[in-house]
């Protein structure tokens, strides 16, 4: 979070799998009830209703302003940020991002959505919140995790942003954005987690949890049966080989590119691929394009740019 003329700044990746802001990352899921549901601890009351979070799983959906729980999440990552700074009330600037060819025709309608209230009062976690909502920006995925070393890059460098739902694919020559030939495609790793479950049914007639496939696809393996772990891995090495596949369409030529992986998906690169670190680099940061949005935001701000 980041502060201009006693005004907050807070980044918000609102991901498929997980919703992050600059110091938070917490599970794309929500149900909501009528009355007080019997556990508590991660809930949010808002309009009268209670929702708990990290309930569930938000399926793909390429308009994230369809329903109420991208605006609800926003609460909750709000006061999450503000948490961290002992505040319960604050003025405050939402910045924000959409799939790379997405932004433009999306963008608007998005932060309507995030700011279709100005003033918001809400209960998460038991602790009062009172929200004023004086702006709301909207930047490209994908760019944002990369944004603060972008004048630094040299040559030709692909940024392929791999979330839950979507890659996001953006060339930056000697540091800038190459507009024309930038690529959103629905090929997440969710996209993975489905076919692992397919696969799964059919070798063993069973099915399996997703906080083992997610374990296998971060960490490479598991504590289950050797044959079965072989089913998850062999599925996550084609989806690997289908990423690499879907760039060298997108003219990535790896001899003379330098690769920039962002997002979730760069954890399935390293365990399921051989690759040229020389010529392939990792952005770790679970937050960077949460981060990346306050930057951008402070930029903006800072030179009086209305966006």
């Amino acid at each position: 979070m980041k502060t201009i003329n006693n005004i907050k700044i807070i980044g918000i990746d609102h991901g498929y799998g997980n919703i992050k802001t600059a110091s938070h990352c917490f599970k794309t899921g929500i149900a909501g009830y009528d009355s007080e549901p019997l556990f508590t601890k991660d809930m949010l009351v808002y309009d009268g209703r209670y929702y708990l979070i990290g309930e569930g799983h938000k399926e793909f959906v390429p308009d994230k302003i369809k329903d109420e729980d991208y605006y609800l999440l926003t609460l909750v990552a709000i006061a999450k940020e503000l948490k961290s700074e002992n505040l319960t009330e604050a003025n405050i600037i939402i910045a924000a991002g959409l799939p790379l060819t997405w932004t433009s025709s999306q963008k608007k309608e998005f932060a309507a959505y995030l700011s279709k209230n100005k003033e918001v009062s809400f209960v998460y976690q038991k602790t009062e919140y009172h929200i004023t909502v004086e702006d709301v920006r909207i930047y490209p995925q994908g760019y944002a995790a990369i944004a603060e070393i972008a004048t630094t890059l040299v040559g030709v460098n692909l940024v392929c942003d791999i979330g839950n739902g979507t890659m996001n694919l953006l060339y930056m020559i000697n540091g800038r954005p190459q507009s024309a030939t930038m690529a959103t495609e629905k090929f997440g790793t969710y996209q993975c987690t489905l076919a692992v479950r397919e696969l799964f049914m059919q070798k063993t007639q069973r099915e399996i949890n997703d906080a083992i496939i997610d374990e296998v696809l971060c960490t490479g393996t598991a504590n289950i049966a050797a044959a079965e772990l072989k089913i998850i891995r062999s599925i996550a090495a084609g989806y690997v080989q289908d990423i690499f596949r879907r760039l060298r369409e997108h003219k990535y030529d790896e001899n003379t590119m330098t690769l920039y992986i962002t997002g979730g998906g760069g954890c399935l690169v390293k365990n399921f691929c051989k690759f040229n670190a020389d010529r392939v680099k990792f952005v770790e940061d679970i937050c960077a394009a949460a981060k990346g949005y306050e930057y951008l935001a402070e930029l903006q701000l800072s030179a009086g740019k209305s966006e």
